[in-house]
């Protein structure tokens, strides 16, 4: 390769306790660029149809991109892939931090983990040299205990782990991978969505760490500098970036619940009375004592917090947004020590935050409408913040009626009945996460059509609809067309790959993959690049059994607002079909939602599937 990737993949068989190496495909690297991407494609020629999360075959692929460990800002970030045990398709799970860029310096552009182990073992990557060694020891540690035990044993403090908690090892169908999950200025980060960390507990895998010094070079090192210094330029005249990195993700903690659309009490309300309690802003005055930041990014929105909860002093990264939304309002805990000693806990036992807060908040509700005893509930309830926090363990442990609630939303409901599944806030099983789409229309589409189940990151139609971008507020006009052009697009800048709020266009990441790798792409085949890998995203959830059936919203949604500023609205299923086959339309689908094969042969995937 001319630059950007470093050319090798690493195969682990931890049934056979074997590596080989092969050589990154140039036609591959250039069709779906890297990590979601070349994760996906990985993934479609690994896995045959319905094939068992938690079989050993399914492989774990953490997969870097072409900016990976570059000079470009944000390039901290790696993806991890592989096939849900949440939702029974493919799953592509982002993360920031310093463990991306490590995998590249150790000479990898991915990291490919198949089979499983007899007993728990880590996996030790240094400077290219590949070895899997007993993790007995560690099994059982919290992911913080896991970092520095093993930072300890290789005495390395810079050493990078990526790493399970012991939801992980107990299949948690939401548990989540952690990395460097106890840096004091660095950012760590984890591949939180859709259980990654119960298929690496199923392989008894406990970690990977790495470590390297190999440096990435550029096909064209003048240039790529160049296309850096006006990215660089443009996140630093952002009027927005400064908001970023002195409030961090919290600062739309006030905004969501003044539009109405904070998610409250399990999405029955989408205003929470004590919002200003657990803001963005509160934080900043009472518990962030520092910014943190990922590989090479100037922007420094991530918050190192100190906080004292009934006497114990704790320190975390965060809480970030999603968590004060999820495991605050949506559960009725206005208390930010009591939010944050709960964010501490499921990064601590390697659980997925969102999932963690939507299931709760909907276990509150089945508790009050009496479909969980009080035994078992614990006097689980809304504001409840004892229960609240005993419940993440006995989730992450499996006990009692935490081991239905492990298996996330869709499942308890089912299981649960008494009409539950009409407030289960989920779709293809994963749980939704921290914006109400009856303030936003346009996210009911987004959670609907995301390729990996309920998922704001697809693409984010808050801030278009809420500012007058998409026109009347609530309308269903235009949203098709800006889902779909916002998928394609994130999907490309996901393989690079990149953050979400660095303030750059497609000709900015153009200028730096063609700069970088040697490539030629104009901007039309980067996007086309984008659209080939969210169809072949569409076409393994497809070979799973995905269809129309599965691109639901909640039914809760065609309920009206109680009250607050979106009081009375709803989204009726008449206006969400409408978006949804515009959306089918413009995408080049069957009314049914299967790409048709013309489609399919505009994209060059033909040979691919």
């Amino acid at each position: 390769m001319s630059g950007g990737y470093q050319g090798k993949l690493a195969f682990i068989d931890l049934s056979r306790d074997k590596c080989r190496i092969e050589n990154l495909n140039e036609r591959d690297a250039k069709r779906f660029i890297g990590g979601k991407g070349l994760g996906l494609k990985i993934l479609w020629d690994q896995t045959p149809a319905h094939l068992d999360p938690f079989d050993p075959t399914n492989p774990l692929i953490f997969v870097t991109g072409p900016l990976t460990g570059t000079l470009c800002p944000t390039s901290g970030r790696f993806a991890v892939c592989t096939k849900s045990p949440q939702t029974g398709i493919g799953l592509d799970s982002q993360v920031g931090g310093y463990f991306g860029p490590e995998i590249k310096k150790a000479g990898f552009d991915v990291i490919i983990i198949q089979g499983k182990s007899e007993n728990p073992v880590y996996l030790f990557i240094d400077e290219g040299q590949t070895e899997i060694k007993d993790g007995m020891w560690l099994w059982g540690k919290s992911t913080s205990k896991t970092v520095k035990a093993l930072r300890e044993k290789h005495s390395d403090q810079k050493l990078r782990v990526a790493s399970i908690g012991i939801a992980g090892e107990n299949l948690v169908k939401y548990a989540c991978i952690n990395v460097d999950s106890h840096e004091q200025k660095q950012r760590g980060g984890q591949a939180g969505r859709g259980g990654a960390g119960a298929v690496m507990g199923s392989k008894n895998l406990k970690a990977v760490a790495v470590r390297g010094s190999k440096r990435v070079t550029y096909a064209d090192e003048r240039r790529f500098k160049d296309a850096v210094k006006v990215a660089n330029k443009k996140i630093s005249t952002d009027s927005f970036i400064p908001k970023r990195r002195n409030i961090g993700t919290p600062i739309w903690i006030n905004p969501m619940s003044e539009l109405g659309i904070l998610p409250t009490k399990n999405f029955q309300h989408a205003t929470f009375p004590l919002a200003e309690q657990i803001s963005g802003e509160r934080m900043k005055e009472t518990i962030v004592r520092s910014n943190k930041s990922c590989f090479n990014c100037p922007i420094q929105c991530g918050k190192q917090s100190e906080v004292n909860y009934k006497g114990e002093r704790i320190e975390l990264e965060g809480p970030e947004y999603e968590l004060l939304a999820l495991m605050g309002s949506n559960c009725g805990i206005g208390s930010l020590a009591a939010v944050s000693k709960g964010a501490l806990m499921v990064d601590e036992l390697g659980l997925d935050g969102i999932s963690s807060g939507n299931v709760i908040g909907f276990a509150m509700e089945a508790a009050e409408k009496g479909l969980i005893s009080k035994a078992e509930s614990k006097d689980l309830r809304f504001g409840n913040e004892d229960a609240f926090l005993k419940m993440i363990e006995k989730i992450a442990k499996r006990e009692g009626i935490g081991d239905l609630l492990a298996e996330g939303v869709k499942k308890a409901a089912k299981t649960l009945g008494g009409g539950s599944e009409r407030f289960a806030m989920e779709v293809k099983g994963m749980e939704m996460p921290g914006y109400e789409p009856r303030g936003s229309w346009g996210m009911a589409l987004a959670y609907a059509t995301s390729d990996r189940g309920a998922c704001h990151q697809r693409v984010w139609t808050v801030r278009a609809e809420t500012e007058g971008k998409l026109g009347d507020r609530f309308s269903t006009l235009g949203r098709a067309r800006f889902v779909k052009e916002g998928q394609d697009e994130r999907s490309a800048a996901y393989s690079l790959v990149v953050c979400d709020f660095a303030p750059l266009g497609v000709n900015d990441f153009v200028g730096m993959l063609n700069s970088a790798t040697g490539f030629d792409l104009e901007e039309g085949e980067y996007l086309l690049a984008g659209e080939r890998i969210w169809n072949l995203a569409r076409m393994y959830a497809v070979r799973e059994g995905i269809s129309r059936k599965d691109d639901y919203m909640p039914k809760r949604l065609e309920e009206p607002l109680p009250d607050g500023p979106t009081k009375g609205k709803r989204i009726s299923k008449v206006a969400f079909d409408s978006m949804l086959d515009e959306y089918y339309e413009l995408r080049g689908w069957s009314r049914e939602g299967i790409p048709t094969s013309s489609k399919l042969r505009e994209l060059d995937l033909g040979r691919v599937l």
